[in-house]
């Protein structure tokens, strides 16, 4: 993993390990795609990637001393949109 991933620090960081997407949110980290760990070199450095990305949330969530018990994620909802 070559770029460092700060989670819950803003609403735009996105990064990639295989074919699995992490956007950032203040409130949340969402992983979203496939990732398949093949047992080679290749599946060992996506193994670690995915390791040293969970740490970083952990970490994240465990030095947060206001940590809520439960986020209320808010429904998305349909907008008009602006340009049309």
């Amino acid at each position: 993993m070559t770029e460092k991933f700060n989670p819950y620090a803003d609403e735009a960081e996105v990064m990639r390990i295989g074919d699995m997407e992490i956007e950032n949110r203040v409130d949340r980290v969402t992983l979203t795609g496939d990732l398949v760990l093949t047992r080679d070199k290749a599946g060992l450095t996506l193994a670690q990637d995915l390791l040293s990305l969970m740490r970083d949330v952990v970490k994240a969530l465990e030095d947060d001393k206001q940590l809520p018990e439960v986020v209320e994620l808010k429904e998305a909802r349909a907008v008009k949109n602006p340009f049309a």
